[in-house]
């Protein structure tokens, strides 16, 4: 179930969950963090051998989502593991009060339990979701959720795959919804973010949605947010 990314970095795929009708497959992240618990990042469903190959990497010990509507998962496995601290980005506590969320995710990690092991910068500024990206130092990682979506062009058939297409969300060069860039109407936030983000030159990059990279993820990062 988990796939090493990275130096004390891994993935495991999830199922396919539908977003207003169209298909999203859906990955998450485990980093073990250096006093052997892990990170978790995006959970997608929790299965026996998603639980044990988690297990294996380290005790749970930080759960976290990048946005306000990647939260499917989150109840089930601050069950499974309640010593866990889950950790709120911007506007998913208001949206899902019914889960008992103990911290809020900050624009960057110096107060976090994962200071110098994880950076993290909130793309701000738009008035539908703000996302928090984050950048695992140990495999030079950066860490996307919806902010960048490369969809594989053989899965986009049909109405649907042409809505894909046209929302610039397919392929090599694709990056946020069209809607979505529209609505970052206070872009000098999103700038700032996006240029910190590139300082810490990331070398792979993860995403929820569609194809990874493992080298040169800074260009790919610097060409996807262009429109910021």
């Amino acid at each position: 179930m988990l796939e090493e990314f990275g130096p004390s970095l891994y993935v495991a795929e999830g199922p396919t969950v539908q977003f207003m009708t169209i298909p999203y497959p859906t990955r998450m992240v485990v980093a073990r963090l250096a006093n052997g618990g892990t990170w978790i990042w995006s959970p997608i469903r929790l299965t026996p051998e998603l639980e044990r190959a988690v297990e294996a990497v380290g005790p749970v010990r930080h759960i976290v989502s990048p946005n306000k509507i990647h939260h499917l998962f989150l109840q089930e496995w601050s069950e499974r593991w309640p010593e866990a601290e889950l950790h709120a980005p911007p506007g998913l506590a208001e949206r899902k009060p019914e889960i008992h969320f103990q911290a809020e995710l900050a624009d960057t990690a110096a107060s976090a339990p994962w200071a110098g092991e994880i950076e993290q910068v909130i793309f701000r500024g738009s008035f539908v979701m703000e996302e928090v990206v984050f950048f695992h130092r140990r495999s030079r990682t950066a860490i996307v959720g919806d902010l960048i979506q490369r969809h594989e062009p053989a899965g986009m058939r049909g109405l649907k795959g042409l809505i894909m297409r046209l929302d610039g969300m397919v392929g090599e060069r694709g990056s946020a919804p069209r809607e979505w860039r529209a609505s970052f109407l206070r872009r000098r936030m999103a700038r700032e973010a996006r240029e910190r983000l590139l300082s810490w030159e990331p070398e792979r990059l993860v995403i929820a949605h569609g194809r990874c990279a493992a080298e040169a993820a800074t260009p790919l990062l610097n060409r996807a947010l262009a429109w910021i």
